[in-house]
């Protein structure tokens, strides 16, 4: 977050005129995020608001400005009950807002001024809002922040509407990938690639993906305080958001399975099949993803995922999937990270993505040291700009969410050192298929 300076100037927009080409209206249903007590208890209203019912709970709101500038802040707010403070804490300085009670309709203007803050230099600015009466039986509402300013030239982005679902991913935060640079001369059978998440960079909800190809893709996902898992899924050739949709003979069929792996069909992202173990992965260990794509010869491709602990030399199979009407080796092959959680997008989270290798249908390795960077739309269309990727020595790096400053240019070029004398060492003829 910014350093900023605190006064007690109050622009128009806390006055209540209208708004003018200097206000932006922030919606928190797309902005703000539950970051107290433990960030995953309370949630937005039905109507996209935040409730603040308990003198514990903190949200947070979010949005970004291009330069330094001086801001004027004011809140739109509903209330039941008598009258409550609202404290809004923005870099360690507090406001207090006193709002009586009010039936007034959300959509009209309300507005309760906060005040003044001076930031020093372009990046996100975070306003923290709570209330100070624990006895508080009714609840307070704030549906947006107002922002003001006369900087000449000052550009905010935030998530702006609904349009799209964009307030639901605009709070999972912008997903970001990695294509890395493979022989066009050669047909490739395999894909290999190793992943580090240093501590405290997991929080739930983070999938960091290894392996993805044109037809799938595999990694491992922070799914609850207690669960972690290992995940592989294909693509059904049939287009739908739906797995139930699916025609018998455009279906994915499952060939075999590791231990402890369940299987089964996914939707909402393109459908198939899906196979995870739930397995305690450790944030500051290596672990290695090994994926084959094969043609059987019928006009059906065979994918096969193993998985393991780079220390412990050992390679667990994940599943083997056969894809009707599709007749492919490896093509596409790129990693990436994304938030799935978004209750837990103000949160960050980066991985080292190292020791990539393709290995050919000539059993010839190639090491994929040059990679480019890409992000979705919530980063194109600048709904979030806290994402960013590169290379540090010998691994690749992905980093999303947490709202830092300095994103990513989409179409970046990156090379890491080589890693030639860590080429796989596989015994292929030795890895379990069953």
């Amino acid at each position: 977050m910014l350093p900023i300076s605190v006064g007690l100037g109050l622009c128009d927009a806390c006055t209540g005129t209208p708004l003018h080409a200097s206000e932006w209206s922030v919606p928190l249903a797309g902005n703000s995020f539950c970051t107290a007590p433990d960030g995953m208890g309370a949630g937005l209203g039905r109507d996209g608001a935040i409730i603040l019912d308990r003198a514990e709970v903190v949200f947070s709101a979010y949005f970004h400005v291009d330069r330094p500038a001086a801001l004027d802040l004011a809140i739109g707010v509903s209330s039941r009950g008598d009258e409550v403070t609202i404290t809004t804490n923005i870099d360690g300085r507090s406001f207090h807002t006193i709002v009586q009670q009010t039936n007034v309709d959300p959509s009209k203007s309300n507005r309760h001024p906060i005040g003044r803050v001076d930031t020093d230099a372009a990046g996100y600015i975070r306003v923290d809002f709570k209330i100070d009466d624990p006895g508080r039986e009714d609840h307070i509402k704030i549906h947006n922040l107002f922002v003001s300013s006369e900087t000449e030239g000052l550009t905010l982005d935030f998530v702006r509407s609904n349009e799209g679902n964009m307030f639901y991913w605009g709070r999972r935060g912008p997903s970001v990938h990695l294509r890395y640079e493979v022989p066009k001369d050669r047909t490739l059978q395999y894909a290999y690639s190793e992943i580090t998440v240093p501590k405290g960079q997991d929080p739930i909800g983070s999938y960091f993906m290894a392996n993805g190809f044109g037809e799938g893709y595999f990694g491992i996902q922070v799914n609850s305080p207690n669960e972690r898992r290992v995940l592989f899924s294909v693509w059904s050739p049939f287009k739908t958001d739906n797995p139930r949709d699916i025609p018998e003979d455009q279906r994915i069929v499952e060939l075999g399975k590791g231990p402890g792996v369940r299987t089964g069909e996914f939707g909402n992202e393109g459908s198939g099949g899906q196979s995870f173990l739930v397995y305690p992965w450790v944030a500051g260990k290596t672990y290695r993803f090994l994926t084959e794509v094969r043609p059987d010869g019928g006009g059906n491709t065979i994918y096969t995922s193993w998985f393991g602990d780079k220390a412990a030399d050992e390679w667990r199979l994940i599943a083997s999937f056969r894809r009707p009407k599709t007749d492919t080796h490896l093509r596409g092959f790129h990693s990436f990270l994304e938030n799935f959680a978004p209750s837990t997008g103000y949160l960050g989270r980066t991985a080292r993505y190292g020791n990539v290798w393709v290995r050919d249908t000539d059993n010839r390795w190639t090491e994929c040291t040059k990679a480019t960077f890409s992000v979705d739309a919530t980063g194109r269309g600048r709904h979030r700009l806290d994402f960013g990727g590169g290379s540090d020595g010998d691994a690749f790096y992905l980093r999303n969410c947490g709202f830092f400053e300095g994103s990513g240019r989409p179409g970046e070029a990156f090379v890491r050192q080589s890693t030639d004398e860590q080429q796989p060492k596989i015994d292929f003829d030795q890895l379990p298929r069953q």
